[in-house]
């Protein structure tokens, strides 16, 4: 299990960098992000819809980073449940079972 990051910055150009549980692959041009402790990302984002994230290959240990756009949030379905289950999983690998709670998940769209 290997952390991302994602960096935002506010209208103001004030930047804000957290670390981020997790990044789905959703298609060739989207990916989701989990939303839990997000209150300055989402601020920002509703501000400023670019974002950039960098990701780690845990076989490889390659680095990727992401040049994203904030596309829509959701917080249910099949994927929204997939990703929940796996962030109490995380969480109770770090001993904190039931502090995680997924919010919503953010999905963006690649800048290629």
């Amino acid at each position: 299990m290997f952390p991302s990051w994602i960096t935002t910055s506010s209208n103001g150009g004030e930047p804000n960098t957290t670390v981020i549980s997790q990044i789905w692959f959703v298609s060739e041009t989207e990916v989701a992000l989990s939303f839990q402790f997000f209150n300055k990302t989402k601020k920002n984002i509703s501000q400023n819809p670019y974002a950039f994230a960098t990701i780690v290959n845990p076989a490889s240990f390659d680095m990727y980073n992401l040049e994203l756009e904030y596309n829509r949030t959701e917080n249910d379905g099949d994927l929204f449940d997939e990703m929940d289950m796996k962030l109490e999983a995380i969480a109770s690998m770090s001993g904190m079972s039931g502090i995680f709670d997924l919010r919503a998940r953010i999905f963006t769209t690649y800048c290629l």
